[in-house]
């Protein structure tokens, strides 16, 4: 046998080694899956290939991917002729800051430690977490704000994290700090050369740990990833240290930080931090006119726009007037005078800010169609003008996947109705050959702990009716009553959760929570109480844990199609029927979130749930049905409500209903 196989092969035992026989004296479970996932995602490593893997929930893919990478890294350079002194890294990418949070406190420390013990590490496995400049402190402009609001009459939270960032490097790490006081004290984009707090700079000295040889694992989220990939495209000095491999993880989430990464924004927070330096550069005027020019110009949309935004019920996307073009050229016709007059007075990265305000308005005005262009409202009726690149997968190949490096992408929601068809089209690996597709199914045993309910008699209403929050409103007071609360709500509308929550308000005997935009503290409320039901919509479609009887009925309100915008638009141009593209595009997207949504159900093999889908497309006789049942895994199905309290009963002890 060749030393190359004979390499494979060791590695390959110390896989079941590993998950056979150290974990499980750890205090892990073996999981079959978990060990077959290890073996596709170290084959593929070790052959420096790309593989997709769809990791059902439950599965343990962190330690599937950590112990691929540490068993490649550890028989490289006999397996494939690297040199001994190789010491790249691996980069593992995740969408969330919890996550990076549990890799290196957690997965990495626990891994390390084992495989110490038993002798297959010859040292410590060290990681770094790798974020951008924004999430750390700049000494010398924390100093300046302090300053600045010393006799202020600052928010008395505010102004106690403020000082806090003394000894906080991290901003993640430090809470009540205003999103203002933190764009104004994070480490700035350019640095000045001759700073007057380089010499004890703290971000340089995290800088200098984070490129030692011995760091195995460099952390960081997707926008730091292809902030990287952009800069060695482009010849700049790269963010990352240069590694061997690339781990993925939320991989359903690398399109929409590539829509961020290769387009352009500009919001109103934008303008007021560029005002603000104009202001700290004796350029106050200047900072007065930009603010003056964009309320002027926002203020001439509103007036030429056809339709209008209905605050928070109508569409929050909607293209640019060409009524109010003549505003908008005279707006950067002032951009212009102004970058020309400031050109070497004031510091590059403001001067750069000022540039990219002005090439991003003439994209607008020339409608150049490299991008998606559109104007996006917030919830206080704020203007953002967006620019989304058209070919995202095209720069996603030719930044990443094109560079020869092995790599893992991993998530619970990478396959769609029967393949992988969708994400390779948005990752940008259609047209590359030679990549693995992978599945590993959850352990946990759906047939027998979930049941999943559809009611028979669901009607069609009109969307945003009364008639339409009245059926729902029904049909979630029966069901919260039958597994006497426990209950998550998911909507997809923010509008039809209020309008139901309305007509619950006194119907239902449990404690009702509602979570709007980013608020945790609600949802550690509910985590608290005993039987409350959680009304949710946006973020808590996935990525939030209930495990245990906590979450013991699931509804899901709507099927969770993409609201149309301009981008969905521009994607439907690529085709030639409507029905090409709904089939292609918006029910893989939907079976995505379905299956997202699902995930919050069953968290642990103990766990027993039931499932509702209140959305007469899910019928028996509704369009979606297959489309429906094709995403979710194997259940117990059920129509009538009796079946709904039979299930609870026959699944619950009696301190459920305590």
């Amino acid at each position: 046998m060749c030393y190359k196989n004979e390499y494979q092969k060791r590695a390959h035992g110390e896989v079941e080694q590993i998950f056979r026989e150290l974990l499980p004296k750890a205090g892990l479970h073996v999981r079959e899956e978990q060990i077959r996932l290890c073996h596709e995602m170290l084959d593929a490593l070790m052959k420096n290939e790309i593989t997709l893997c769809d990791a059902g929930v439950g599965i343990g893919k962190t330690y599937a991917y950590l112990t691929a990478c540490i068993l490649m890294r550890k028989y490289s350079v006999l397996h494939s002729g690297y040199s001994g002194c190789d010491r790249r890294s691996v980069v593992v990418s995740t969408s969330s800051i919890a996550l990076q949070k549990a890799i290196i406190e957690e997965y990495v420390p626990f891994l390390s430690d084992v495989l110490l013990k038993a002798d297959l590490l010859q040292g410590e496995l060290k990681a770094v977490v790798r974020k951008g400049k924004e999430h750390f402190v700049c000494d010398y402009r924390l100093a300046q704000r302090l300053e600045a609001v010393r006799d202020k009459n600052k928010n008395q939270a505010q102004m106690e994290a403020l000082k806090s960032l003394r000894h906080n490097f991290d901003l993640d790490s430090v809470h009540n700090l205003s999103g203002f006081d933190r764009r104004l004290v994070c480490v700035p984009k350019f640095c000045p050369r001759e700073c007057p707090g380089k010499a004890g700079c703290r971000y340089q000295k995290h800088l200098d740990i984070s490129r030692k040889e011995d760091i195995f694992l460099q952390i960081c989220n997707h926008n730091y990833l292809l902030a990287d990939a952009m800069h060695r495209a482009n010849g700049y000095r790269p963010l990352l240290a240069d590694y061997r491999a690339l781990v993925v993880d939320e991989a359903h989430k690398l399109p929409e930080a590539a829509s961020q990464m290769y387009g352009r924004s500009i919001g109103r927070e934008d303008v007021q931090e560029i005002a603000y330096f104009l202001v700290r550069e004796h350029k106050g005027t200047d900072g007065k006119r930009l603010l003056e020019g964009v309320s002027a110009l926002q203020m001439e949309i509103r007036k030429h726009r056809k339709d209008g935004i209905e605050d928070m019920a109508g569409k929050e996307s909607f293209y640019f007037p060409p009524g109010a073009g003549t505003a908008l050229a005279q707006m950067q016709e002032r951009l212009q005078l102004m970058i020309k007059r400031l050109a070497g007075n004031i510091p590059y990265w403001t001067f750069r800010r000022l540039e990219e305000m002005e090439e991003l308005f003439g994209w607008f005005l020339k409608n150049d169609k490299r991008y998606i262009l559109f104007l996006q409202q917030d919830s206080r009726g704020h203007l953002t003008f967006m620019a989304v690149n058209r070919e995202i997968p095209k720069y996603l190949d030719a930044t990443l996947w094109s560079r020869g490096f092995p790599a893992i992408l991993t998530s619970g929601t990478l396959k769609a109705g029967n393949g992988f068809a969708r994400t390779r089209q948005m990752t940008g690996l259609e047209k590359e050959t030679g990549v693995r597709e992978c599945v590993a199914e959850s352990p946990f045993c759906y047939q027998e702990n979930c049941l999943l309910y559809i009611p028979e008699h669901l009607k069609p209403r009109k969307k945003g009716s009364r008639e339409e929050a009245e059926q729902l409103a029904g049909q979630i007071r029966d069901l919260v009553c039958s597994t006497y609360g426990h209950t998550l709500v998911l909507f997809t509308s923010y509008t039809l959760m209020g309008n139901v929550q309305q007509l619950l308000r006194d119907q239902i005997p449990f404690p009702m929570v509602q979570v709007w935009r980013n608020s945790q503290e609600e949802i550690a409320r509910f985590k608290k109480m005993e039987n409350a039901v959680l009304f949710a919509a946006g973020s808590c479609w996935e990525g939030v844990d209930f495990p245990g009887d906590m979450v013991s009925s699931l509804i899901i309100v709507k099927l969770p199609f993409s609201v149309p915008d301009p981008i969905h638009e521009a994607q439907r141009e690529q085709y030639r029927s409507l029905k090409s593209y709904i089939q292609t595009i918006v029910v893989p997207d939907m079976q995505k979130k379905l299956r997202q949504g699902f995930g919050r159900a069953i968290r642990t093999e103990q766990d027993t749930c039931v499932v509702s889908i209140l959305d007469h497309r899910a019928t028996k006789k509704g369009r979606y049905r297959s489309d429906v049942l094709e995403a979710l895994p194997k259940c117990q199905m059920a129509e009538r409500i009796e079946e709904v309290e039979d299930f609870i009963r026959s699944r619950k002890v009696e301190r459920y209903y305590s």
